[in-house]
């Protein structure tokens, strides 16, 4: 949903996306939340950080508190390492509207929270 997100604030930014431990698919809750937003996920595919260890970066952001704990090394040019976390929604349980509620709670976090990042450290 970050990676949505800041592509939707500045489509000039080149925006990556990655876990330690990717699904083989973007949740379907993700996608139909971000969708209800204009912002469609259903073509994108996870990837494993791996891919991205040797690449330079202004910055690297982890936005769950396991990423943060277990992100690797990058042996590339990294301007800065932050943190940006939020609850994982794919964890939520309840009914199948809580869940989905979860999700747009969290969907919401990150479009107010990565605004805010985008505005004063890429734009500003």
């Amino acid at each position: 949903m970050a990676e949505g997100f800041m592509k939707s604030f500045d489509d000039t930014l080149e925006v990556f996306s990655a876990g330690t431990k990717p699904s083989d698919w973007v949740h379907p809750k993700a996608v139909m939340v971000m969708k209800e937003t204009g912002i469609d996920l259903s073509g994108n595919k996870p990837k494993n950080v791996d891919l991205f260890l040797n690449k330079e970066f202004d910055f690297v952001i982890t936005v769950c508190e396991n990423a943060k704990e277990s992100c690797p090394i990058f042996y590339g040019k990294v301007g800065e390492v932050l943190h940006i976390g939020f609850e994982d929604p794919a964890e939520a349980t309840g009914t199948d509207e809580e869940i989905l509620n979860e999700f747009r709670r969290i969907r919401d976090e990150i479009r107010r929270d990565f605004y805010k990042f985008y505005i004063t450290r890429i734009k500003g």
